[in-house]
């Protein structure tokens, strides 16, 4: 079994933001495999289903972002997974917006869904999969920055982020992480 995590914050306040792509490719991922229903599980909200045979559980923990890690460790030690049997899908501010970035394992780069959840499993060797949400504008706060929604100019960029994220996650469930760098990070300029 694999386990995609979606990042973001729950409640409607939230929706649409830029720190909200990991739920939006979790859900876009959820009508790509036909998954079931979203049950309430580990603190979150989990779908499972199957990619090409292969089970699936799509997770977006309801705790917080800064809190997703708690979350996280319950549904591996459910699961009895290795980290390197989850794939943590969540926006970067580093990055262009819209731009993919597949790694095998590294540190949190700032984003604090991400960090809280290497502090809850102990290690950084874990897939992320991050989407590009344009570093915040001069003048900005970082938080209201990420808390904010998308421009309407940027919605094309970002709704095809999404969209080849939830293609992204599952070619990793299918094909691993390595096939996943190779085909999304070299072409991530592109969207």
């Amino acid at each position: 079994m694999k386990l995609v995590i979606g990042l973001g914050n729950p409640g409607r306040r939230y929706q649409q933001t830029r720190h909200n792509v990991g739920f939006a490719v979790a859900q876009q991922l959820t009508n790509m495999v036909g998954g079931d229903t979203p049950r309430t599980r580990f603190e979150g909200e989990l779908v499972e289903g199957s990619v090409d045979g292969t089970k699936v559980g799509l997770l977006c923990p309801m705790t917080y972002m800064n809190a997703s890690g708690q979350s996280v460790r319950k549904a591996v030690d459910f699961y009895k997974l290795n980290a390197t049997d989850i794939l943590v899908v969540c926006d970067d501010l580093n990055l262009s917006l819209g731009r993919l970035r597949i790694r095998a394992k590294g540190s949190a780069g700032g984003q604090k869904g991400l960090a809280d959840i290497i502090r809850h499993l102990g290690t950084d060797q874990f897939p992320r999969l991050r989407i590009g949400i344009d570093p915040a504008p001069p003048g900005w706060a970082v938080p209201d920055y990420v808390l904010g929604k998308f421009k309407p100019s940027e919605l094309p960029t970002i709704e095809d982020a999404i969209q080849q994220a939830a293609l992204a996650a599952a070619d990793w469930v299918q094909h691993g992480t390595e096939f996943c760098m190779n085909r999304y990070n070299a072409s991530a300029n592109s969207n």
